[in-house]
């Protein structure tokens, strides 16, 4: 059954993050906040024996008062044995942070709060809070699971020590983690120093209110990640490529109108994205406005494509993959660099991590709960070990409530909320995000669905 009857649950955040990602100081900074409120702690710390039940419970060297009036205690060990023990004094706390080992895989601790009926009728998964080192995490996003996984559970990611890299690859990197997961709101951090509502009382079941913070999984996907805007002088231009993430990129140039400002040059690269693409090598002349060039970057040095133009030129410059993971830049005919007059980011429809990602949906017709029920009970039996997490609003036929939900895996929870507001537009609004999500299968399948 979807719904179930819920009461007033104590709410858990879960932080995570890989190794020295920064949680303990994010931790340490929600421990002496003046935010009020008591919080149990549980730390999972790699390689550490549990605490005995007595000593969690019993010996008072274990519970102690933080210097902003919250009631601490550190525990390890099995959670569920945890969380059954503190709840027999849950009038000690008014909220449990969950601290995973760095190298943990987020997800069996959601799940705790959806398989263990005790568990699930008196607390509540507010969210996931995934810290990620802006300066390592290139190393590790590629060939770990339990780093991706981190990123895909998050409800908000915080990118931390911003303050060791560039902003050019603050953003590069938002970019690709958005792609791997749209829902997470993202906020940029130094010394873990958040604004705490980013971090607490997040809600993590209602997407609405995700979504009235970072409504980005809405926006359309495009393929291209990124846009710049040049004016080059007459003469030989050279396009310098670096070894990058993928074998080959693809762009497009346009010659546009001075007042362009990617407006207008972006609707026609969309359709340029869409034809045959031309194979260039290195030293390859590339000609602006003739198609979809697909660069070959398989030297690793750098790569060299010239492209001579008659007079003085302006240029967009549309390309599938931040111009940063190649070191992409345009040299005059002096062999000097030419920076874009500007650029902007673009949510794209591809990825690296192209295993993970996230689909959205919304619809405003009516859902009718007895097919939706159907759908989702096969589609969690089938799919469920690659869905991560899965959260929506829900627009019932026949119901002036709204229902939400949220999952982790082939475990759900859904109940009945608030009632619809009068000025409000009755909508069904849901995301799946895993690995080798298939959205077309999911967008008829839930549409199926409708009343």
């Amino acid at each position: 059954m979807l719904i179930h009857t819920a009461d007033a649950r104590i709410p858990v955040t879960v932080l995570t993050g890989f190794l020295g990602a920064g949680k303990t100081t994010l931790l340490n900074r929600i421990l002496t906040e003046q935010h009020g409120q008591r919080i149990a702690v549980i730390e999972n710390e790699f390689g550490e024996i549990g605490i005995d039940h007595a000593l969690v419970i019993n010996a008072e060297e274990e519970i102690f008062e933080m210097n902003n009036g919250c009631l601490c205690c550190t525990v390890r060990g099995d959670l569920i044995r945890i969380l059954g023990n503190l709840m027999k004094r849950r009038d000690k706390f008014d909220r449990i942070v969950v601290e995973t080992t760095g190298l943990a895989n987020p997800g069996p601790v959601a799940q705790t709060f959806f398989m263990d009926d005790e568990i699930k009728d008196q607390l509540r998964l507010d969210g996931i809070v995934t810290v990620v080192d802006c300066k390592h995490i290139a190393d590790h996003l590629n060939d770990n699971d339990e780093c991706r996984a981190q990123i895909a559970f998050a409800d908000t990611l915080l990118l931390n020590k911003i303050d060791l890299v560039d902003a050019s690859v603050v953003e590069a990197l938002e970019t690709r983690l958005r792609a791997m997961n749209g829902l997470a709101r993202v906020q940029q951090t130094a010394m873990a120093e958040a604004d705490l509502r980013d971090v607490l009382d997040l809600g993590g079941f209602d997407l609405q209110r995700a979504l009235d913070i970072n409504p980005a999984f809405l926006e359309p996907e495009y393929p291209f990640e990124w846009g710049g805007w040049y004016t080059l002088p007459a003469g030989e231009s050279t396009l310098v490529l670096e070894k990058g993430p993928d074998p080959t990129m693809r762009l497009v140039l346009l010659s546009v109108s001075e007042h362009d400002a990617l407006a207008v040059s972006k609707e026609t690269a969309i359709q340029v994205f869409s034809t045959p693409v031309i194979d260039a090598q290195p030293g390859d002349l590339l000609k602006p406005n003739v198609g979809c060039y697909r660069l070959h970057l398989t030297q690793p040095d750098a790569k060299r494509f010239p492209f001579p133009l008659q007079g003085t030129a302006h240029t967009a410059l549309f390309t599938e993959h931040h111009p940063d993971e190649f070191t992409l830049r345009l040299l005059d005919p002096q062999g000097q660099p030419v920076p874009p007059l500007f650029s902007r980011v673009y949510n794209p429809g591809h990825t690296h991590d192209d295993t993970v990602s996230s689909v959205g949906i919304v619809e405003e017709r009516p859902v009718n709960i007895h097919k939706l029920n159907l759908w989702l009970s096969e589609l969690l039996r089938e799919q469920g070990a690659d869905i991560y997490r899965m959260k929506g609003v829900l627009h019932l036929a026949d119901n002036l409530n709204r229902f939400v939900f949220q999952g982790v895996h082939m475990l759900f929870d859904g109940q009945a909320d608030r009632p619809w507001r009068a000025d409000e537009l009755r909508q069904s609004q849901m995301i799946f995000i895993g690995r080798n999500l298939d959205r077309v299968d999911l967008t008829s399948g839930f549409r199926a669905c409708l009343d």
